[in-house]
């Protein structure tokens, strides 16, 4: 199961990679997130801590990071991987957001209906507060 989203934000990727970076100031503009940690740099192999606003604190792998294009985070399910992809191309507009999430394991099925549901309807909400900080501060 996958679900996707996509933003234009009026800014380079240069401008809204630091947002990413910074993963203790994610709940400031993702409605979603109640608080969210990361052990040293933001690189690859990194790990860290993310508590949902609805749901228990899990830990998350930074699986692949690349500055100012994209990074994937990856958290563990019984018999479910689940993947957060973020990637930034720029355009002469700005840049195109894009934020996906993908279950994958056995029991995707039943954790995307579980858990899919309500990320599908946060996730515009998460991507307008990225956009809004984004704008606020260029």
């Amino acid at each position: 199961m996958q679900i996707e989203e996509k933003i234009r934000i009026k800014a380079t990727p240069e401008q809204i990679f630091p947002f990413y970076e910074n993963v203790s100031e994610w709940s400031s503009w993702d409605p979603d997130v109640q608080s969210s940690s990361i052990e040293g740099e933001f690189k690859a192999e990194a790990k860290g801590r993310l508590k949902p606003a609805k749901g228990p604190a899990a830990k998350i792998e930074f699986s692949e990071v690349t500055k100012n294009k994209s990074f994937t985070t990856i958290s563990k399910l019984p018999l479910c991987t689940m993947s957060f992809v973020h990637k930034l191309v720029p355009s002469s507009e700005g840049t195109e957001v894009t934020h996906k999430v993908i279950f994958s394991g056995l029991l995707s099925p039943l954790f995307g209906r579980l858990i899919g549901t309500g990320i599908r309807k946060g996730l515009p909400a998460t991507m307008q507060g990225l956009r809004n900080a984004v704008e606020s501060k260029s």
